[in-house]
């Protein structure tokens, strides 16, 4: 079931607080709200707290963001957040999976690779599994160790 506008916009309200959410009360006192679509809300939204400058800013981060020392997982989180500043990529399922594919550690690459996927969950699944393997590996290197 696909939520209306009304009901993303009136589910997204809801779980404002705070300074947000006293925002909220008074910015919609000059909007209407019956006709307020979803695209209209994240508009409002986005120009009182993500302004160009730090959607822009938000947006390099992304482009340029690897893995480095972080879990698969940590990695994956921070990639899904920054998927929503650059619609290009996170709308495309081929552009998403190629962009996640090259911000993972070289040897996890390698590792999902070989396997072929197609699809972005898939990748996740199978980097998570890698990165569990190469602990795996490191622990028995530590654990042979005289």
């Amino acid at each position: 079931m696909e939520l209306q506008d009304a009901d993303r916009v009136g589910c997204a309200t809801f779980l404002l607080t705070r300074d947000v959410g006293l925002w909220w009360e008074s910015a919609s006192v000059s909007l209407n709200l019956q006709t307020l679509t979803w695209n209209g809300f994240k508009e409002v939204f986005y120009s009182k707290y993500f302004t160009e400058e730090v959607r822009s800013r938000l947006t390099r981060e992304f482009m340029t963001l690897r893995q480095g020392d972080r879990s698969v997982a940590e990695f994956m989180r921070k990639f899904e957040r920054g998927c929503h500043f650059v619609p290009l990529i996170a709308n495309t399922a081929r552009e998403k999976l190629r962009y996640f594919m090259d911000g993972l550690r070289p040897i996890l690459q390698r590792d999902v690779r070989v396997t072929g996927p197609t699809i972005y969950a898939v990748v996740v699944s199978r980097a998570l599994a890698a990165e569990q393997d190469q602990r795996d590996i490191e622990s028995d290197r530590q654990d042979k160790k005289p």
